[in-house]
C-alpha cells in the first residue's frame, strides 16, 4: 500500500494538463486582450484614413476664393464616399454630420502640434470669411467598441464598451516654379476706390490700365506700384549679375511658395535694366549673349536707329542689334504701345490710344470688330498681332515686330513679354520688414503675369517698368498660370 502511495507522489504524467488547467484563464484571457487591443488599433486606423481623406479632399478647395467652403463641403459629401455599416448614419450631403464627420475652417494653425485649435484660429462667419479658410479639421465622431474580454469579471461596475474617434487637420500649400525672383507690390492694395486685383483681371476697364513700377529702395517706397527681387534659388550665385540672369532667362529655376517668400538685399539696376530689355531685342552691353536670353517674336517698341534702319536691325541694310542709346523712340512714323493718357499715382486709366497706334503700324488692316465697342489691353493687340501674321508687317516709319536678325534667335517656348512675379500687400509688410533689404516669409497674396509695355529706359533705381497686368493665381485667375502652379493639399495634423 505505502509503495502504491509512493508511486503515485513521484509520477509525473499528466502534469502538464493541471498546469494548462490552471494557467488557461491567463491564456485565454490574454489573448483576448491581444485579439481586442489588434480590432481598436485596426478601428482606429481606419478612422484616423477616413479622417484623413476627408481633410485632403476638402483642404484641396481652400483656393482662397469666395466659394470655397461651399466646394469643400461639396468635397467632404461627394468626393469620398462615408457610411458606417450597421448604423443609420446617412451618406447625402444633407446627412453629413449624421454620418458620422464634423469639420471646422481654421484661418491659421498653431505653431507646435502640442498646442491646442483655439478660437482663434477658427473662420466663425463661414460666408464672408471663405477667402481666408486655410486649414479644416476634420473629426470623425467616436463610434462604440465592444470589447471580448470580459472586463466585468475584473469589476462588477467595468464597462467593456469604449469610444474611438479619429481627428485630422489638412491645409492647402500653393507654389510657383520656373518664376523669376521679382515681387510686385499688390497695385490695389488699399485702393481708395475698393478695386481688387480679382476684379483687375476680370473687368476689362480695369484690365487694361497701365502700372508704372518703381524700385522699391533708393528710388521708391514700398508702396503699390513698386516692384523689388526675392532670394534666388540656390546654386544661381550672388550679385547684381546673377541676379539679372535669373531675371532675364527664358527659362528661370525657382520655386516660390505662397505661405511665403524671401526679399533679397537691394542690387546695382544697371545689369537688370538689360535683363528687361534684351526681351525686346535690344543688346546688353556684354552679357546674356546665348539663345537662352533672346528676344520675343514680337518686339515692336516704337523705335528707330540712328543709321536710317529701324529699331529691330531690319531695315537700312540689315543693321546691328542695338543698344538702347543707339535707339529714338516714337518718331518718324513709329509707334510703340501708348502709355495711358490719365494717371493716378502709379495706375493709369486704361484710356490708351489704341487708333492711331493701329494706323500709324498697320494701316488699314483689320482688327476684332469687338475692339470698337470695348477697347482692348495692350496685351490683347500684341497677341493678336502674333496670330494674325501681322508681326512682319512694317509701320509708316518703317519698324517691324520682327526680332534683329544679328541677336540672338527668338523664343518660341515662352512668352518673353511676360514677367512673373509675387504679389505682396507691401504696405502692410513695410510695418514690421524692411523689403529693399533681406526679409524672410513674407506672405504672397498672389502670383502674378505682367505685360512690358515698353523697354526700361534707364539703368538707375528710379527707372520705370511699364507693365499691364495680365493674370494671377488662385481666386479671379483666368488660368494662364496653371503651368507654373503647383498646388497641393497635405496633412498638418
Amino acid at each position: 500500500m505505502l509503495r502504491t502511495i509512493r508511486a503515485f507522489w513521484q509520477d509525473q504524467r499528466g502534469v502538464a494538463l493541471i498546469l494548462v488547467s490552471i494557467t488557461l484563464p491567463a491564456i485565454i484571457g490574454f489573448s483576448l486582450l491581444a485579439i481586442d487591443m489588434s480590432r481598436a488599433n485596426n478601428l482606429h486606423n481606419d478612422l484616423q484614413k477616413g479622417a484623413d481623406s476627408f481633410s485632403l479632399s476638402a483642404a484641396a478647395e481652400l483656393d482662397g476664393r469666395s466659394d470655397s467652403i461651399t466646394r469643400a463641403d461639396r468635397a467632404l459629401s461627394t468626393l469620398v464616399f462615408n457610411k458606417y455599416n450597421f448604423s443609420t448614419g446617412g451618406t447625402g450631403p444633407q446627412d453629413l454630420l449624421a454620418a458620422g464627420v464634423t469639420r471646422r475652417y481654421l484661418r491659421s494653425i498653431p505653431a507646435t502640434d502640442n498646442l491646442p485649435i483655439t478660437a482663434a484660429n477658427v473662420i466663425t462667419d463661414e460666408v464672408a470669411g471663405a477667402a481666408q479658410a486655410r486649414f479644416v479639421e476634420v473629426t470623425v465622431t467616436p463610434v462604440g467598441f465592444a470589447a471580448i474580454f470580459p472586463v466585468s469579471f475584473l469589476s462588477s461596475n467595468a464597462n467593456g464598451s469604449f469610444n474611438i474617434g479619429a481627428v485630422s487637420v489638412a491645409g492647402f500649400t500653393s507654389s510657383v516654379c520656373d518664376f523669376t525672383p521679382v515681387f510686385i507690390c499688390n497695385p490695389y492694395e488699399n485702393d481708395p476706390n475698393g478695386h481688387t486685383l480679382e476684379e483687375a483681371v476680370a473687368n476689362p476697364a480695369l484690365h487694361r490700365r497701365q502700372i508704372e513700377l518703381r524700385k522699391v529702395g533708393n528710388g521708391a517706397a514700398a508702396g503699390p506700384g513698386n516692384f523689388g527681387f526675392l532670394q534666388p534659388p540656390d546654386g544661381v550665385g550672388n550679385g547684381a549679375q546673377a541676379l539679372a540672369e535669373t531675371i532675364a532667362t527664358s527659362k528661370p529655376v525657382g520655386c516660390y511658395s505662397a505661405d511665403g517668400v524671401d526679399t533679397k538685399t537691394g542690387q546695382n539696376a544697371g545689369p537688370v535694366q538689360d535683363a528687361f530689355n534684351v526681351r525686346f531685342g535690344i543688346r546688353a552691353s556684354g552679357h546674356f549673349n546665348t539663345p537662352l536670353y533672346g528676344p520675343a517674336v514680337n518686339v515692336r517698341k516704337g523705335a528707330s536707329t540712328g543709321g536710317g534702319g529701324n529699331g529691330n536691325g531690319n531695315g537700312g541694310g540689315g543693321g546691328q542689334c542695338p543698344q538702347y542709346n543707339q535707339l529714338t523712340f516714337n518718331g518718324a512714323g513709329n509707334m510703340g504701345l501708348p502709355r495711358d493718357q490719365a494717371w493716378s499715382g502709379r495706375i493709369g486709366d486704361g484710356n490708351w490710344n489704341f487708333s492711331t497706334y493701329w494706323s500709324t503700324n498697320f494701316g488699314s488692316a483689320s482688327y476684332p470688330s469687338s475692339w470698337n465697342t470695348t477697347k482692348p489691353t495692350r496685351y490683347e493687340v500684341y497677341r493678336y498681332e502674333i496670330s494674325a501674321g501681322l508681326v512682319g508687317t512694317a509701320s509708316v516709319g518703317g519698324e517691324s515686330g520682327t526680332p534683329p536678325n544679328s541677336c540672338q534667335p527668338p523664343v518660341t517656348s515662352v512668352d518673353r513679354r511676360l514677367i512673373f512675379g509675387a504679389i505682396l500687400n507691401c504696405e502692410a509688410l513695410d510695418e514690421t520688414n524692411d523689403l529693399s533689404g533681406h526679409s524672410t516669409g513674407l506672405p504672397v497674396e498672389a502670383f502674378g503675369s505682367f505685360f512690358l509695355t515698353e523697354p526700361v529706359s534707364s539703368p538707375s533705381d528710379d527707372a520705370s517698368v511699364m507693365v499691364e497686368l495680365v493674370d494671377i493665381t488662385g481666386r479671379g485667375g483666368q488660368g494662364t498660370l496653371d503651368n507654373f502652379l503647383r498646388d497641393e493639399a497635405q496633412l498638418y495634423r
